[in-house]
């Protein structure tokens, strides 16, 4: 059911307005069915109803929906994550946040410990468990489906009882200079895990940039390293460097 939601909350995000019968006739259930999903989907602020038809929220909601950012520019995310292990030395503790961009630094970790990692994602738990040289710790809280990770109270105070040499984080979104999520309660675990940590490394593909999302993670300034594709325009990234952000580019061959 999770999974048609979010297939629906993609399809229409890409054509930003489509009528109810052609959801129907394009996934294939009946009205009821395709009602009920919209009805979620209005309700965690994804989708706008209107009279026989439904729109996407321009707020970038539906980006928060785990399935729908899980299939986005898988390259790109595997080629930071390769860059991104040129920060992590064996016997390091690493906290990985819920982001789809970590999940893909995950399976490149097993064999490069001894390592800690701390980690809300469920799917980073799946990855490394079981690993030999993986010390696997999960800070606990309430399970949220969307993000397919653990957040609230119990994440925030978990992690603010521990300490990493390096973590490592996505956003949702750049403006300016500053990092930006769409959701309160993953900015503060976030953000949590960037104060526990004595280095602080941001991993965001070029699509991010030039967007807006709810919540301030933090300034571009506040990383000790931030990773991108480099396709991200020229101008963008020496205004950037200009302004003190720790930026590298990379190529997104260098994920193969």
């Amino acid at each position: 059911m999770s999974q048609r939601r979010d297939e629906i909350a993609a399809h229409v995000a890409a054509r930003g307005e489509v009528r109810i019968d052609d959801l129907v006739a394009a996934f294939g259930v009946s009205r009821m069915t395709i009602h009920r999903h919209v009805e979620e989907l209005a309700r965690l602020g994804v989708l706008r109803k209107l009279h026989g038809a439904v729109s996407a929220q321009p707020s970038g909601v539906y980006e928060s929906l785990h399935g729908y950012r899980a299939g986005r520019h898988a390259a790109a995310k595997a080629a930071l994550a390769r860059a991104a292990l040129a920060e992590i030395t064996a016997g390091d503790a690493l906290m990985l946040d819920d982001s789809t961009t970590l999940a893909a630094l995950a399976p490149l970790l097993p064999g490069r410990g001894p390592l800690t990692v701390v980690t809300n994602s469920l799917g980073v738990m799946q990855a490394l468990a079981g690993a030999e040289d993986i010390a696997l710790i999960t800070p606990g809280g309430a399970y949220h489906p969307t993000y397919h990770a653990f957040i609230g109270p119990l994440c925030e105070t978990a992690l603010a009882g521990l300490r990493a040499n390096v973590a490592l984080v996505s956003a949702s979104a750049i403006d300016g200079m500053a990092a930006l999520i769409q959701d309160g309660q993953v900015t503060r675990a976030k953000q949590a895990m960037l104060a526990a940590a004595a280095r602080r490394v941001l991993l965001v593909d070029s699509s991010k940039f030039g967007r807006v999302a709810l919540h301030k993670l933090a300034e571009l300034t506040d990383f000790h390293a931030v990773f991108t594709d480099s396709a991200l325009p020229g101008a963008t990234a020496e205004t950037l460097r200009a302004a003190g952000v720790p930026l590298h580019l990379v190529d997104i061959d260098d994920a193969e």
